[in-house]
């Protein structure tokens, strides 16, 4: 999957992944994790989700990366934010509050880009990505923030009902792509078919969405 897939995406406004809310198991699951006030929080593929904020809400330093300059910019715009502008290397980084989005590469960020990071944020990231791209992204996150807790959320679908993305990734997958390096414990699993009118029109008979802390071993 290449970059100008998503570029594309966010310049025609197919953004059907975003949420116009926060997302309720972030406001249920995340209090429950212990995570210190002012820890920094770092939410990878994080578009210009309300997500941001609310953690930013409850007292939190919030480190976004997005490929799409625009999702940034949209960010800051419509809640009203004058961001800073510079670039960092391979990034281009907006800066407001306790708020920072690297615009960029998720892959070309380094331990040295995390090394304030403590938890771990991933809504959209793992499932927005096909599987060789899945193994290198769980790969590269735990090379650059091996310390951490947090949450994770899936989806899991039979893939031959529809192409992703959102992608179908399994807890088997996860337990495999993750589990050596972190702990996983499933939150809540459910099934949400009747929720999603996209998938029930594309004929899938099956889509349960799971919730993982994710902690150091």
């Amino acid at each position: 999957m290449e970059p100008e897939f998503w570029h594309k995406r966010w310049s025609t406004n197919q953004i059907g992944f975003h949420l116009p809310e926060v997302n309720p198991y972030l406001q249920r699951f995340w209090p429950q994790l212990g995570v210190e006030q002012g820890s920094r929080v770092l939410v990878p593929l994080c578009g210009k989700t309300l997500d941001l904020l609310w953690l930013a809400q409850q007292g939190y330093s919030v480190l976004g990366v997005e490929l799409s300059e625009k999702a940034a910019a949209d960010f800051f715009l419509e809640h009203q934010l004058e961001p800073s502008v510079s670039e960092e290397g391979a990034f281009k980084v907006f800066r407001a509050a306790d708020i920072e989005i690297r615009c960029g590469d998720f892959f070309a960020l380094s331990p040295e880009d995390v090394s304030d990071c403590t938890a771990l944020y991933d809504r959209a990231a793992l499932i927005a990505l096909p599987g060789p791209m899945r193994e290198r992204y769980a790969a590269h996150l735990q090379k650059i923030l091996p310390q951490c807790v947090g949450l994770l959320i899936t989806l899991d679908y039979s893939q031959d009902e529809m192409p992703g993305p959102p992608f179908s990734v399994g807890d088997d997958e996860v337990q495999r792509l993750l589990g050596e390096v972190w702990r996983l414990e499933v939150l809540q699993e459910q099934d949400v078919l009747g929720e999603s009118w996209k998938f029930l029109q594309a004929g899938v008979k099956r889509l349960d969405e799971r919730v993982y802390r994710v902690s150091s071993r």
